[in-house]
Order: C-alpha cells, then sequence, then structure tokens
C-alpha cells in the first residue's frame, strides 16, 4: 500500500487533524470511535494491538463496526488512526524559555500524561512501526525543536529522544501493570522467599534492608527524567 492509500497519508496532504475536523460521514464515525475506545477501554494497555482494534469495533456499538471497516483497510490502518487522533496537541516548546533542559523536560512531562490518560496506547504503539500522524509527527517535531540549541549531531539528539520516550513508555507499562491485589500477594511471597533463603543473596539482602524497594513520594518521572537530561548536558559539555 502507498501512502496515497493509507488514511494517515490522507489526512497529512490534506493538513488537518481527523480529531477536530471530520470532513465526512465516515471519518466522524472514526471519531466517535476513537472517544469510545478512550471512555471504555482505559486497562487495555496490556491487550494486544490488534485486541484494541478489535474492540474498536465491538465496543462502539454493533452500528459502527461495518462502517468502520468499510473506511478502513484493516485493523492495522485503523490502530494507526486511533493512535494518531488519541494522542493530544504536542507542546509549544519554543514558548518555555531557559533552553533546551526546560523545554525538554515541558515534552517529557506532557507525554508522561498523555500516556497517563490513555494507557491503551502503550500496547497500541508497542513492537510495531506504525505510520505516524500529523500528531505523532507533531510530537517529534516539538522534541528536536527543545533539542535546537544543544549544538548536539541529530543522530545523538535522536538518541536522546529514543531515551526519554523509552522511560515515559516503561514507566507508563509499569503503571498499567500494577495491581494492588497481586502486588500484595507478592510482598507476602516474597517476605517468605527472604526470611528463608536470603543469606544466599546478601546484597541484595541489604538493599531490600535499606530502603530500595520502598515506595517513593513524588513523580515516579522525576529520577530518571533529571538522570537522562544531566546526561545530556555532560555529552553537550564534552561536544
Amino acid at each position: 500500500m502507498d501512502l496515497d492509500h493509507h488514511r494517515v497519508g490522507r489526512f497529512l496532504a490534506a493538513d488537518r487533524d481527523p480529531l477536530l475536523d471530520a470532513a465526512d460521514p465516515d471519518e466522524a464515525l472514526l471519531v466517535d470511535a476513537v472517544r469510545a475506545v478512550d471512555a471504555q477501554l482505559p486497562g487495555a494497555a496490556g491487550a494486544p494491538q490488534g485486541a484494541v482494534a478489535e474492540q474498536a469495533g465491538d465496543r462502539c456499538g454493533e452500528e459502527y463496526r461495518g462502517a468502520l471497516y468499510r473506511y478502513v483497510l484493516g485493523k492495522a490502518e485503523l490502530l494507526d488512526l486511533m493512535v494518531d487522533a488519541a494522542f493530544g496537541p504536542a507542546p509549544d516548546v519554543a514558548a518555555v524559555a531557559g533552553g533546551w533542559r526546560p523545554r525538554l523536560e515541558v515534552w517529557a512531562r506532557a507525554c508522561w500524561q498523555e500516556y497517563r490518560r490513555r494507557p491503551w496506547m502503550v500496547a497500541a504503539t508497542g513492537m510495531r512501526r506504525q505510520l505516524m500522524g500529523p500528531r505523532q509527527l507533531a510530537w517529534l517535531d516539538s522534541a528536536f525543536a527543545a533539542m535546537a540549541g544543544t549544538g548536539l549531531p541529530y543522530a545523538q539528539q535522536h538518541a536522546a529522544f529514543l531515551l526519554l520516550v523509552g522511560h515515559v513508555r516503561g514507566l507508563a507499562q509499569q503503571l498499567v501493570d500494577d495491581d494492588e491485589e497481586r502486588r500484595q500477594e507478592w510482598n507476602r511471597l516474597t517476605a517468605d522467599v527472604w526470611a528463608r533463603h536470603g543469606d544466599r543473596f546478601p546484597a541484595l539482602t541489604a538493599a531490600i534492608a535499606g530502603g530500595a524497594f520502598a515506595s517513593r513520594p513524588g513523580d515516579p518521572l522525576d529520577f530518571g527524567l533529571e538522570r537522562i537530561l544531566d546526561g545530556v548536558a555532560a555529552l553537550i559539555e564534552r561536544s
């Protein structure tokens, strides 16, 4: 399939946002489907990508399903459109004072909020190269704009972006996988393991006793984000 026959390619060519500008009844159905998935599948991030796309048809009502699959070429294209429509607008990093570091921090925190409010996107964007639509491309453009003053080669800027988005997605996946009941059971069984066999793992036992796995206050994004930005700053200094 070439770009001209992919719905994402058509939205790019038309320079418009399908979520804000549904130009025909089929597009309006797609917008309704995306919003319904967003509302009805808050915990779907652990589901396979095909299941997310399938439920887009199922959960929006039987009257939507036939129209949806007449409008798109299949689940993969539907998923591309769902993901792009679900992302919010990219942050305007040019309006952030202070240079590259506060701009990247604003970008990372905005991305973090997107995945927290729509956790099904973790699965929908994982393990495949989906075609990026106007919103996703705007997010990538915003990340490069934040690093425009670093003086780093573009390959290193891209590597820094991958570190940031990997940190955000990794934390989002942890939140999706977290379950209070299973966490309590894990804690109980692990305490029993350590009571019986802790002397076999002295360094780990010392770390546990020292609070390595204790809950930490504040935003879980903070520690890793600051270390990544510190690393970028050190790289800039050496360049």
